[in-house]
Parts: structure tokens; C-alpha cells; sequence
């Protein structure tokens, strides 16, 4: 016995002295946090105006693409379903490339990569001008170009949920309305251009793609508030114990408490805390939800809030907003700037702690396992980790601050907060704190430093999370994302094949053209109107998306019984109607179906698998065509997708139920943990 606890000392020694070198370089500030508050005014207009621009250009000239197809089989003498893989494989990696992009955006910040992708666009669509044969359309057009524009596309959609809290629904609606928009726009404008040849097109909509990096200069970063304990409101708090006779309690200190830190890992309690161990998944990073949140280490502690741009007596702020009249701590006066984060907070984890510490003086390894937690996560302004010290405020905090827009549960939410229980149960700073995973040291430290680094933390750690496969384990995920990979295979087929089909059914060319402006002009309305609806907190987003969707699928398979103007334009109607549901209500059932800690994660491989079904869709229904050289067969693949995708949603909230209460007993039956 006496022989293992030497070795267990020794192992432990062993383990502590790289532990406490790191350490003594690097001290943690436990005191501090920056948590963006979004402004919901102001520039925030300024943003969504140029989010909503980038959406008109871009979904609009991804719609459109279809309109050049016939005169790349014209020159190219290939056939349909081989030419649509020109315009499928730009709207299909406009998709996949999302959760690289959005890696990508977590550590360089929305602008930069919005200015990137807008330049790296244009320059594409103009290279394509020289292309030689159809082969390399699609690299230059197809994957390049999609590239680029996912690159503007995440920014300017993400960005609006940064930006606003009450008013995020609305905003989020409006920056949509630019896909509508831009079918509108673009499509007669495209039709004009093609009468100069279609390289001339690509060469004009470069130029306009470029705008999209002049919009994409309005994604300034917000300085974060950053949040600290209000010392001197301890040292009143314990003068006046003392005077009422409680001299022996000791005011509370903020502190990473243990709870934050026994989440449970694939592979170890503590695998976050080294980055770069076996203990982490394949992207080298453990997921977002495996680290704390700034509500969970600074619980229970006395939380003083100073704008980091201001200093001296300008630090006090306004009134929090409240997302109720009441929160379960009471309600605040006004003026008041301190406040103490949910004491329900506290309790979680005390007996955890005590078992902990009980274990720890028995093997005599608590140093050890104290720094491997207490090190892992730091709050400290970015400036003051090589040991400086400054002034909460200073101009040096200000410019040092980056903020990590990836580590937000709700980053990719675009219905409205009042729909999220945590928003509705308390403060409005206080519900920011619970959604905000801090950053480790090390990915502080890479912020700070200069010089390139191949795949940093703040990118590692994203693509961990946005591809995370223990989610393909969930049978209302993978319901959920089959359904929608079966819409998007349908999605692009009326833009690429109504106009010739009504051409050929002996409608007017300018007459077809307008219905497909028309689907534009109902996604406009439509998104405004969904948004408003799923505000309301009686209506179901999943029920409303079923009944958009079927509809939608049913108006696809019968849009060719009888070709006229009339019965196109019914079919814009509901088919614009399904597909600004399907857009708009894709994050808040996914939230209901899984939780907003898992929204990211959800996002991540939603975006893969659309992204995928959307390239190839397009070209099957154009080998359908080939073989019967009747468009109808490929309105009836379409549309049959989206009603079985419909029809998988029906039953996804029993699923859900099912799954939840099945989670439930597994918990129930596991062994407590030591």
C-alpha cells in the first residue's frame, strides 16, 4: 500500500512540474471575462442593410445560374444533366464549405473573411471568362466560386444574431429577404447579359460580386463588456457582517468553480485540458459544449460590467434589459451596476466538489489536478496574459480584445430569444453569460501572437464542434438532416428547368421569366411573414415547416398538368411559401428537437449534407431529362423528394420524446461517478 502511494506521488510530481512552469509564465487572472452584449441599435442597422445586400447579389445570382445553361450545351455540346453540374456545384459548396468558413470566421472575425470571399468570388467569376471547356467551369465557377461566396454568405447571416437580441427575428428576416430580392433582380438582368454571351455575364457578375466585400466593411467586431468582481462591494459586504455580529462569513470570490469542469468527456473528465492529447476528438480540440461558460465560472460572485472601449467614470452602463419583469434572483433597480449572477448556479456541483476534495487529500494529488482545471479556461483580457497589468477600460484592453463569435451557443438561432427558456428565466447579461464558452490560454495566446499558424485552436475547436459525429447518433437529428438533404436535392430544380418548360409548353419567354422573379417576390413576403409568425409562442415551427413543405411538394409534382400563366404562377406562390419556411424555421426546430448547445453542431453537418444534396439534384433531374426529353419527369423527382422530406418531419416529435425519455433512463441506470 505504502509502495503505490509512493508511486502515485511520484506520478504526480512528475505530472506537476511542467504543470506549475506553464503556470508561473502564464499566470490566470480568475477575476475577468469578456461577454458580447448585442446592441440591438445603432450600427446594428448599418450591418443587417449590409447583410441583406450580400444576400441579394449572392442568392441571386445563385438562382439564376440556371439561365446560362443552355448556352453552355450550345458550345460545349454536352448534354443537360451534365451542364447543370456547373451551377449545382456552386450552390452546393456555397453550402459545404460552411463549417470551414465558419472556423475561419471564429478566429480572423467576420470581415476580414467577408472582404476575402467577396474578392475571391469575383476574381473567380472573371477567370471563367477564359475557360476552355466545361471541365473547368466547374472548378472556377463550381467549387471556387461557391467557395467565395460561402465566405460572404456565413459572415453576413451569423453576424445578425451578433449584432441583436430583441429585435434578431426581425433583423435576421429582413438580411433574408435579400434572397427573394435578388431572384427578382437578377433574373431579368441575367436574361439581358446573356444577349452579349455568357462569359460577358460571368466577367459583369464578378464586378457586382465585388461589392459584397465593400458591404461586407460594415462587419465591424463589437467590443465586448467585460465582466469583474466588484472588490470593493465585497469589503463593504464583509464590514457590514462584521458590524452585524457575522464577522467569520467571508465574502464570495470568483473562482472556476469544480462543476464547470466534470462535464462529461468521451475520453476523461479533464481531456479539455490538454489540447493536444489523445484524450481529444480527431480535430485535436474537444467540442463547445465540453467547456464552461462564463455564467458557470463566475457563479455566485459579485459581477462589476465596464464597457471595454470605456474608462474611468464612463464605465457605468444603462439598465440592463430584462427578458421578464421578474428573474429568479428578484428584480434589480435600475441604476443598480452590480448584480449576482443566479444563485440556483451555486448549488450545482457542491457535492460533487466535496467528493472530489476528499479524493484529492487522499492520494495526495491535489495540486495537480487543481492546475490541470483551474489553468484551462481564463477570462483574463487578452492583454494582460504575459503578465502585464492594466486598467479595466484602458485603450490596450480595447485593441486586444478578440472576440470568438463560434463559441456562442446561439450563434446560428435566428428565431427570436423569447422562444429559448434560459432567455425568458433571467437577465439579459446574465442569459449572454450562460451561452458564451470562454476561451482556453492557448487559444488566447495564438490570438496574441504573431506570425502563421497552420490550424489554431479557435479553428480546431469550431470544426470539433460543427463536426462533432456523436450527433449522427441521434435518431431525430439524422431524421431531421435526411429530410432536409431530401429538400435541397429538390430545392434548385424549378429555378433551372421552369423557364425552358414553360418555353416549350408555348408560354412567352418574358412571361416565363417573371414567374420565376414571382417565386423571389413570395420567399420576399413570405420569410417577413414566418418570422412573424414564429414569434408568436403558441405556433409550432415544426408543423408550420411540414405544412409549407407538403404543400410545396405537392405544387411542384402537379406544376406541369396544365402550362399557362395562371397555374405557373400558383405554383410560385406555393412553392416560394415552402421554400422561406424551410429556411427560416430550420434553427429553431433544431433546437427543439436537440437543445441550443448543440445547435452549432447541428449547423455544421445540416450545412454538409444540403450542401451535397444540392449538387447533385440539379444534374439527376437533368439526366431525367435527357432520358425522356420531358421536363415533367424532373418536376415530379423534385417535387417527390420534398413531400417525402415532409413527410419524415410528421413524426419527429414523438421521436424526440422518444429519444429524450430513452436518454433519461440511460442516465438513471449509469453508475455515479467517483
Amino acid at each position: 500500500m505504502a509502495t503505490q502511494s509512493s508511486r502515485a506521488r511520484e506520478e504526480a510530481k512528475a505530472v506537476a512540474e511542467p504543470l506549475n512552469e506553464e503556470n508561473e509564465e502564464y499566470e490566470i487572472d480568475e477575476s475577468t471575462a469578456a461577454v458580447v452584449v448585442p446592441p440591438d441599435s445603432g450600427w446594428a442597422w448599418v450591418v443587417m442593410v449590409a447583410s441583406f445586400l450580400c444576400c441579394t447579389v449572392l442568392d441571386g445570382i445563385v438562382f439564376c445560374s440556371g439561365l446560362i445553361l443552355d448556352h453552355l450545351i450550345e458550345e460545349f455540346k454536352v448534354k443537360k444533366g451534365y451542364a447543370a453540374l456547373v451551377s449545382s456545384l456552386l450552390s452546393g459548396w456555397y453550402l459545404m464549405a460552411g463549417p470551414f468558413v465558419s472556423a475561419l470566421a471564429n478566429r480572423f472575425g467576420f470581415r476580414p473573411v467577408a472582404i476575402a470571399g467577396g474578392l475571391f468570388a469575383a476574381f473567380c467569376f472573371c477567370i471563367s471568362y477564359f475557360a476552355p471547356s466545361i471541365e473547368v467551369l466547374f472548378i472556377t465557377y463550381g467549387v471556387l466560386a461557391g467557395i467565395g461566396f460561402s465566405m460572404v454568405y456565413i459572415p453576413a447571416v451569423v453576424i445578425i444574431g451578433f449584432y441583436f437580441e430583441k429585435w434578431r427575428a426581425l433583423a435576421t428576416g429582413i438580411a433574408m429577404c435579400g434572397s427573394g430580392v435578388g431572384t427578382i433582380v437578377f433574373t431579368p438582368l441575367t436574361e439581358s447579359l446573356l444577349k452579349y454571351g455568357w462569359r460577358i455575364t460571368l466577367v459583369v457578375q464578378g464586378c457586382i460580386i465585388a461589392f459584397c466585400a465593400i458591404f461586407a466593411c460594415a462587419f465591424r467586431p463589437i467590443q465586448p463588456i467585460t465582466l469583474t468582481v466588484d472588490e470593493e462591494s465585497n469589503e463593504v459586504k464583509k464590514e457590514n457582517e462584521k458590524l452585524n455580529g457575522h464577522g467569520n462569513i467571508v465574502a464570495p470570490k470568483p473562482q472556476l468553480h469544480q462543476a464547470a469542469f466534470t462535464k462529461p468527456l468521451p475520453e476523461g473528465r479533464f481531456a479539455y485540458s490538454m489540447p493536444n492529447s489523445a484524450h481529444n476528438t480527431y480535430m485535436g480540440a474537444s467540442p463547445k459544449h465540453h467547456y464552461p461558460t462564463a455564467a458557470e465560472v463566475f457563479r455566485g460572485a459579485n459581477i462589476e460590467r465596464r464597457l471595454s472601449n470605456s474608462s474611468g467614470k464612463g464605465t457605468e452602463l444603462k439598465a440592463l434589459r430584462k427578458s421578464q419583469p421578474t428573474t429568479p434572483n428578484g428584480e434589480p433597480h435600475p441604476s443598480q451596476l452590480h448584480f449576482n449572477i443566479n444563485k440556483e448556479l451555486t448549488t450545482v456541483g457542491e457535492n460533487e466538489e466535496e467528493t472530489e476534495n476528499e479524493n484529492l487529500i487522499e492520494t495526495e494529488v491535489k495540486p495537480v489536478v487543481i492546475q490541470a482545471r483551474r489553468h484551462t479556461v481564463s477570462g483574463r483580457r487578452p492583454n494582460d496574459i504575459t503578465g502585464k497589468k492594466s486598467a479595466v477600460g484602458s485603450q490596450d484592453t480595447v485593441h486586444n480584445i478578440h472576440t470568438r463569435p463560434m463559441y456562442r451557443d446561439d450563434i446560428f438561432f435566428t428565431g427570436s430569444l423569447a422562444r429559448i427558456p434560459q432567455y425568458q428565466s433571467q437577465t439579459s447579461l446574465a442569459y449572454h453569460m450562460s451561452v458564451t464558452r470562454l476561451p482556453t490560454k492557448q487559444d488566447m495566446l495564438e490570438d496574441r501572437q504573431k506570425g502563421c499558424r497552420l490550424c489554431p485552436e479557435a479553428v480546431r475547436r469550431t470544426l470539433s464542434t460543427m463536426l462533432d459525429t456523436s450527433l449522427l447518433k441521434s435518431p431525430s437529428f439524422m431524421c431531421l438532416s435526411f429530410s432536409g438533404f431530401l429538400t435541397m436535392m429538390g430545392f434548385f430544380v424549378p429555378f433551372m428547368f421552369l423557364t425552358p418548360r414553360a418555353i416549350a409548353a408555348g408560354m412567352d419567354k418574358n412571361s416565363a421569366l417573371s414567374v420565376v422573379s414571382g417565386i423571389g417576390l413570395v420567399n420576399t413576403i413570405s420569410r417577413l411573414v414566418c418570422g412573424t409568425i414564429s414569434s408568436i409562442p403558441s405556433v409550432k415551427p415544426l408543423w408550420l415547416n411540414n405544412i409549407a413543405i407538403t404543400a410545396g411538394g405537392l405544387a411542384t409534382i402537379f406544376s406541369g398538368v396544365k402550362v399557362t400563366v395562371v397555374t405557373q404562377w400558383a405554383f410560385a406562390i406555393f412553392f416560394g411559401i415552402c421554400i422561406a419556411c424551410f429556411s427560416a424555421l430550420r434553427s429553431l426546430i433544431a433546437v427543439e428537437m436537440i437543445g441550443l448547445e448543440k445547435l452549432t453542431n447541428a449547423f455544421g453537418f445540416l450545412m454538409l449534407f444540403q450542401g451535397l444534396a444540392a449538387t447533385v439534384g440539379a444534374p439527376i433531374a437533368g439526366f431525367l431529362y435527357d432520358l425522356t426529353q420531358d421536363y415533367n419527369a424532373s418536376f415530379y423527382f423534385a417535387g417527390g423528394l420534398i413531400l417525402v422530406s415532409a413527410f419524415l418531419c410528421y413524426p419527429l416529435t414523438y421521436i424526440a420524446n422518444w429519444e429524450k425519455a430513452r436518454n433519461e433512463r440511460k442516465a438513471a441506470q449509469a453508475p455515479p461517478r467517483a
